[in-house]
């Protein structure tokens, strides 16, 4: 079993998708950053989907917040280290912190460890949810939706649009006040003389030279 992986083994070129989907489907949540799972609980139940009953998981705690409650669920996750004689070092102090990175090769490193059990299949006995049901705050983990990212997106892409209309407006506005200097500019030429007028004078000027 690989508890020992040096850092250039490719079970570290694993990215976060891969890593998110597996977590997502082996135990019917809705995580969307790999960090997301630094309270411990869910390492605990990934073991505990890969070694059947081996985990206590009425000790692990799902609604763990803070750094306490927290090193609970991996001192849960030690012992069962201990019990499979897995040598790996958890570095609790930086996890807890949620640091992305961190909690990234630990998991890469535990996706390795998983899949090296059984080739990584899951009984399909296992379920998941009813295996959080025991747990603290397990029967709501599962029910919480991934950030709404999408609404999020759209709503940054509104300001846009309405900046990209405004500079239409400006545009439009700019034109028709060139426009209507035009039209004042043609307005205070003095408009040519007209034909008629023209002849008349014409006329007058030939009879006042035969009188």
């Amino acid at each position: 079993m690989a508890t020992k992986i040096g850092m250039m083994d490719a079970a570290y070129f694993v990215g976060r998708s891969e890593i998110l989907a597996w977590i997502n489907s082996t135990l019917q949540l809705n995580l969307s950053k790999v960090e997301e799972a630094c309270s411990g609980a869910v390492h605990c139940q990934l073991l505990d989907a890969v070694h059947p009953g081996m985990v206590p998981m009425h000790k692990v705690n799902f609604d763990a917040k803070s750094e306490y409650e927290m090193i609970q669920n991996y001192k849960v996750l030690q012992d069962v280290f201990n019990k499979l004689k897995i040598t790996k070092h958890i570095e609790v102090s930086k996890l807890v912190k949620g640091r992305p990175l961190d909690n990234l090769e630990f998991m890469q490193w535990l996706k390795r460890y998983c899949d090296s059990v059984n080739g990584g299949l899951v009984s399909h006995s296992y379920n998941p949810i009813e295996r959080r049901e025991g747990s603290k705050g397990g029967k709501e983990v599962g029910k919480k939706g991934p950030p709404a990212q999408t609404s999020a997106k759209g709503t940054a892409a509104a300001p846009k649009a309405q900046s990209h209309h405004g500079r239409r407006h400006e545009s439009s506005s700019s034109v028709n006040s060139n426009s209507s200097s035009t039209l004042n500019v043609k307005a205070a030429r003095p408009p040519p003389p007209a034909p008629a007028y023209e002849e008349q004078v014409r006329v007058r000027s030939n009879v006042s030279c035969l009188l």
